[in-house]
């Protein structure tokens, strides 16, 4: 667990700390509180800015049309707003987006589109199709992120109400969709099918769209694009922050504690305090390192060799970027590689494997530790 080593690695990388190992080549500035980077399998990036618009970057330019105007359909902004994107596993045959969001009255929604039919760089409004909609009555805590996994299922994060300490009981209760990862099969069903093998299908007591639980708030996941190993950030309260690793072919149905434990450490309150049962955190770090983790990607890019296998991921109140290995038993041991200029939103994979950094100062820039081979785009 990082907590046990981030006393030592503190020591060690000290030095490390101020030189840093990557370099923030930007591509575009002036963007309006990111999200979410999207990728359809080209040269495009998809920008989600929380604000209501999901920007295209086309390889060249921001484009001045956005991909998706949801400003009327929006609750905005704090922790809500436009969320996340996901592209149909057979996108460029089929033309299928997937975009969540917090609407009007505060539900976290996932709804489809349809890329129009006479322009590739827009979707059509006209072919909203709401997938899901679950009632969050507070305003944090909303996740939101979406992914589609290697089993061509669509991922769906869900915060855990934003209650203090989670006192509704929500991240541990089964009947409830607050503080869970939900899995669902977006090709079948009216709008979507419960696939057989989720661990709670066919069980009439609880919700057999739940693939994993006992989250706070996850923020951030991605799969990873070699192995399809499961990484998923999960933003803490008082003390810690923990990413969590599901390996590929899980069965599924893993309970990663929230409340009952904050990482791998008791959290209080009214829940038992005992490990038990529950699944811990492959890395960790307490707020005395930051204030909320960004999940990121394992990087499987060809540009930066340094960094193949290393799962990069950030903090939000600080902007440093981390990269943990494992070591020789397994463990993984993180260390600083970089800082952003400001805090980071979050992170973006494009179609190479190559990945990218949202700030809190609207830059978007790529992640290279050699000579930068992008155009600079400023706007």
């Amino acid at each position: 667990m990082r907590r046990v080593v981030v006393v030592v690695l503190a020591l060690l990388f000290a030095a490390a700390a101020v030189a840093d190992e990557i370099t923030l080549q930007q591509v575009v500035g002036g963007l309006d509180h990111v999200t979410s980077i999207g990728s359809a399998g080209d040269e495009r990036l998809f920008i989600v800015e929380q604000t209501g618009l999901v920007r295209l970057f086309d390889g060249q330019q921001l484009l001045d049309a956005p991909f998706a105007d949801l400003r009327d359909a929006i609750s905005c902004c704090g922790e809500r707003g436009l969320l996340s994107i996901a592209f149909h596993p057979d996108y460029r045959d089929n033309g299928l987006v997937f975009i969540a969001y917090t609407d009007v009255i505060g539900r976290v929604t996932v709804m489809r589109y349809h890329v129009a039919a006479d322009d590739p760089n827009r979707v059509d409004p006209d072919s909203a199709t709401p997938i899901l909609q679950i009632l969050h009555i507070n305003a944090g805590h909303n996740s939101g992120e979406i992914a589609f996994g290697p089993d061509g299922y669509l991922y769906v994060g869900i915060g855990d109400g934003d209650s203090t300490g989670d006192s509704d009981h929500n991240a541990q209760d089964l009947a409830r969709y607050l503080g869970k990862i939900l899995r669902i099969d977006v090709d079948h069903g009216d709008p979507y099918a419960i696939p057989e093998s989720n661990p709670f299908a066919g069980r009439d007591d609880v919700f057999g769209e739940i693939w994993a639980y006992g989250f706070r708030n996850p923020w951030r996941f991605s799969f990873d694009r070699d192995n399809g190993d499961f990484w998923i950030a999960d933003v803490g309260e008082n003390s810690t922050e923990e990413i969590d690793l599901q390996l590929a072919g899980s069965p599924g149905g893993q309970n990663y504690g929230w409340p009952r434990m904050e990482g791998s450490f008791c959290y209080g309150g009214e829940f038992e305090c005992t490990p038990a049962g529950l699944t811990p955190p492959v890395i960790e770090y307490g707020h005395d390192e930051g204030c909320a983790v960004i999940g990121g990607y394992r990087y499987r890019g060809a540009m930066n060799s340094a960094l193949r296998g290393s799962y990069l991921y950030a903090d939000y109140c600080t902007g440093t970027i981390s990269a943990a290995a494992p070591d020789e038993n397994g463990q993984w041991i993180s260390r600083t590689i970089g800082k952003a200029d400001d805090r980071v939103r979050t992170f973006g994979q494009d179609a190479d494997g190559e990945l990218y950094v949202a700030a809190e100062d609207g830059t978007l820039s790529m992640i290279v530790v050699s000579v930068p081979r992008i155009r600079a785009v400023r706007r």
